[in-house]
């Protein structure tokens, strides 16, 4: 399952500092066989050893002990026979038994109060193999179903004890179709769902699309869940400093020079090579990073390419992939329309996680 990258392009003009300069983003154009989407649907690196005990509650927030309690009797209770009346396949059933109630839990909270640990510690801990489990982004989720096909998804995915779906976010009224049909199929099947997001299930479209058949295609969904409230504060800015200032275009070019495995674009040319990549493969984009250097980093020109560097934070984020910048200040790359519009939630989180990426890059810059 290997994934086959273009040579990587260093910057023009400068000599190397070691024998092989920083690799380029924008000369990457990986090819991900659908297999790996498949294999790939597990904890990411960020969140591979996380568990519940390691989870740090704010004393000041109940919700969030309480959210651990839940979701540790969830797991348990997971630990049986498949919810259609055994571990293996029924032969001589004509359909699984549908389950009463909810077949799943809804995190509901702000950015950065710990959901996504949450969910890799649910699925950490429900009893059964890797393999019959499940965990994947939305937009992962929907890359999937582009890559299999309805059918071959939800025999890929019915077999599965637990699907986790994290930063569960509606789009458009196609995807929310699309999710709302596999995971009705998959709950029919017996799976067991979890889900994060920032907005409760029936709160999901609003301020985006308005239509009648939108709404009552959310309506469907949030019946499968439970939801459960998460409050907190962004633990990434919880006792930490305040982000660090952009470096100049010298420091972050020098300091790429200077790390083994790092890669050095200017930015507009980054955001222009993004919308040449489906967001499917931004996470085989950053194979092999040890750190993303950026030049010449402003404001994103419109809503289609902020999207798309959403994803690409995203997948930074899940692999801890420290970003040093120069530029503007990461919270200003999203204007104030994009802030308060319908995908404000999206540009938030972007904006939470690359400024904990730019602390972790920070020490990249020699004093």
């Amino acid at each position: 399952m290997s994934t086959s990258l273009s040579p990587s392009a260093s910057a023009s003009g400068r000599p190397p500092i070691a024998d092989a300069g920083p690799q380029s983003l924008c000369a990457r154009e990986p090819r991900v066989p659908a297999e790996r989407l498949v294999a790939e649907m597990v904890p990411p690196p960020r969140f591979d050893s996380v568990r519940f005990d390691t989870y740090d509650p704010d004393p000041a927030q109940p919700s969030q002990s309480e959210a651990v309690t839940v979701l540790a009797d969830f797991a348990a209770g997971l630990g049986g026979a498949h919810a259609s009346g055994s571990g293996k396949k029924r032969w001589f059933s004509k359909k699984p038994a549908a389950p009463t109630g909810p077949r799943g839990v809804y995190l509901d909270g702000g950015y950065g109060v710990g959901k996504t640990h949450l969910l890799a510690s649910l699925w950490h801990a429900t009893p059964a193999e890797p393999a019959l489990k499940a965990f994947g982004t939305f937009v992962e989720l929907t890359n999937l179903v582009g890559a299999l096909g309805f059918q071959q998804t939800v025999q890929t995915l019915g077999g599965h004890r637990l699907l986790c779906i994290d930063e569960f976010e509606l789009d458009d009224p196609g995807d929310t179709v699309l999710v709302s049909s596999l995971l009705s199929r998959l709950v029919e099947q017996g799976v067991a769902l979890a889900a994060t997001s920032n907005t409760l299930p029936g709160k999901l479209g609003e301020g985006r699309f308005a239509a009648a058949d939108f709404l009552r295609e959310i309506q469907g969904l949030s019946a499968h869940f439970r939801p459960l409230r998460i409050d907190g504060q962004d633990y990434r800015h919880r006792g930490l400093p305040e982000a660090p200032a952009p470096f100049s275009d010298e420091q972050v070019t020098k300091a790429a020079y200077a790390t083994e495995g790092a890669s050095l674009d200017d930015f507009p040319g980054l955001l222009e090579h993004l919308a040449r990549v489906h967001p499917s493969r931004y996470g085989a984009l950053t194979d092999g990073l040890t750190a993303v250097c950026l030049t010449d980093v402003g404001p994103v020109p419109d809503q289609s390419t902020a999207l798309r560097l959403v994803v690409l934070a995203d997948r930074l984020y899940d692999r801890e992939v420290p970003v040093l910048a120069a530029g503007v200040p990461f919270d200003r790359l999203f204007s104030d329309e994009m802030l308060n519009g319908g995908y404000r939630k999206k540009y938030f989180r972007a904006i939470s996680r690359l400024t904990a990426l730019a602390r972790d890059a920070k020490p990249l810059v020699s004093q």
